[in-house]
């Protein structure tokens, strides 16, 4: 029994492959791009192909390309009000942005072994650091993921650290990990990318589990330790009230 449950499990992870390889660079893409792309061969491809349409979730424009589907559109109407902010969690990102002269500020849930931006309010300075909404960051790196994985156990961040681009990451990434949870917060800089810097704290359920993490992010070279230290005051209480508003993932 287990090898037909296999199969299928692989044939579902092989159409999410298929239908994440359409994206703002991409919006569209043929039979020979998807099979280049996924290296798969063009029978299994043009199969995927025809079961994610007949279920509305590709559609063949009739050029050649194909596009997502109709049954997308319901679905993003969704995901779009379960994650969309209420205004006062709006008004908490922004009056942040202000308390720190500026800079930018970002939401970042964990999913699997990336963090993704669900909201941010972009700053006001000339220089400035900004992830688009929906975007996925690597969870090995940065304030962020630090907080993120505060609450992990060590096989959990030693498999995260394997992802890094860096020998030995495991011990370094557990013991930024073990500070954010006795600190409450995570600053890192350049862990990345060079020349960038953050300041992050949790966000907690009613329940009392981690939900995401509120972060600042800039220019290193306006991460000062003095600045840091401003910082952390507003981001605190900024990471209380949406704790105590309970808003990731909706609320309904």
């Amino acid at each position: 029994m287990a090898e037909p449950d296999s199969g299928g499990v692989r044939s579902v992870q092989r159409a999410i492959d298929l239908l994440a390889l359409f994206d703002t660079d991409h919006p569209s893409r043929s039979v020979r791009e998807l099979t280049d792309a996924t290296g798969l061969p063009k029978t299994t491809v043009v199969r995927l192909v025809h079961t994610l349409e007949q279920t509305g979730l590709l559609w063949a424009r009739g050029d050649g390309r194909i596009v997502p589907g109709t049954g997308l559109l319901r679905w993003g109407e969704l995901a779009n009000r379960t994650w969309r902010l209420p205004e006062q969690a709006k008004r908490l990102l922004a009056d942040l942005s202000a308390a720190s002269s500026g800079e930018t500020v970002h939401l970042y849930v964990r999913q699997q072994a990336a963090r993704v931006c669900i909201a941010r309010h972009e700053g006001t300075r000339s220089l400035r650091h900004v992830v688009h909404v929906g975007e996925e960051m690597p969870l090995w790196s940065g304030a962020a993921s630090h907080v993120l994985l505060s609450e992990a156990g060590r096989a959990d961040v030693d498999a995260i650290a394997a992802r890094a681009p860096h020998d030995d990451w495991a011990d370094v990434l557990w013991n930024r990990t073990r500070r954010a949870a006795a600190d409450g917060y995570a600053v890192s800089h350049g862990e990345r990318e060079p020349g960038v810097s953050g300041v992050a704290a949790p966000v907690f359920t009613g329940s009392g589990r981690m939900s995401a993490a509120v972060a600042l992010g800039g220019p290193t070279i306006r991460f000062t330790e003095e600045a840091v230290a401003g910082f952390l005051p507003p981001l605190l209480e900024t990471a209380r009230a949406l704790t105590t508003l309970d808003c990731i993932g909706g609320t309904a």
